[in-house]
């Protein structure tokens, strides 16, 4: 049997393990993520809810959709989507991120499968979702095109992938990588890489190629004033997200 390469970059990892224990510390590390995460949710929430017709003022609208959380840290997102209702798999090439996520999960009073492994391994054991969850993980692989197309593998025909990642212009280094590692010291120095950095119009074609056909795409926008993120229609400069559905009926080959 022919062993599935991986597109892990161990170097990447490295620096979230060396993270890990501070998941769930709103002022600590990864306090970036903890303000953007309710914006995040917003719009995971609503893309699902119109591509399955779900109803969020029902008690667990997500009940019956398997999902799987890729690069899944200490649970941000997969929490809030096992509450929702959804079966979770929570994903993390970084081991150290594992338990972490599984304590945080037990002490909140929710099931979810947390698992040390890879998009390219889950595919390849014929793991499939209704809806992957790809945050803020594409520009830390060592190859984006394979990726995505395990991705694409993992979900089931009609499935939907949402993919957030960030912008590579003059603005996004100045932002996430001057302002955000070195002016406000949210993460640490070193923690992106500029080169690694996708612009929107690379995204859609990757995905694209991946054998999805991309549907929507938002900014995720910060305001310095009142220390919040929103989502924008046309602001796409620094972070954004995408929604992207596998098609319903694969094509004949």
């Amino acid at each position: 049997m022919q062993a599935v390469q991986s597109t892990v970059d161990p170097a990447e990892v490295a620096k979230f393990e060396a993270m890990a224990a501070e998941w769930w510390d709103p002022s600590g590390k990864f306090r970036p993520l903890h303000m953007l995460n309710p914006c995040r949710l917003d719009y995971i929430t609503q893309q699902i809810v119109a591509e399955f017709g779900r109803d969020l003022t029902a008690p667990r609208p997500f009940e019956g959709l398997r999902l799987m959380d890729i690069g899944c840290g200490g649970g941000l997102l997969s929490e809030p989507m096992a509450r929702l209702g959804a079966e979770v798999v929570g994903v993390d090439a970084a081991a150290g991120n594992i338990p972490v996520a599984e304590i945080h999960a037990a002490q909140s009073g929710l099931t979810i499968d947390y698992r040390h492994s890879t998009a390219e391994d889950l595919a390849a054991a014929g793991e499939r979702f209704d809806v992957v969850l790809n945050m803020e993980v594409v520009e830390h692989v060592a190859a984006p095109p394979a990726f995505l197309a395990a991705c694409q593998t993992l979900l089931k025909p009609g499935g939907l992938m949402i993919c957030s990642t960030l912008n590579r212009n003059p603005k996004s280094f100045a932002m996430a990588i001057v302002g955000a590692e070195y002016v406000m010291r949210w993460l640490p120095k070193g923690t992106h890489d500029w080169a690694k950095f996708i612009t929107p119009d690379e995204l859609y074609e990757l995905l694209r190629g991946a054998g999805l056909d991309p549907v929507d795409r938002k900014g995720f926008v910060f305001n310095p004033v009142t220390w919040s993120w929103r989502l924008s229609a046309r602001d796409l400069s620094v972070n954004y997200v995408t929604a992207s559905r596998k098609p319903a009926a694969e094509p004949e080959g």
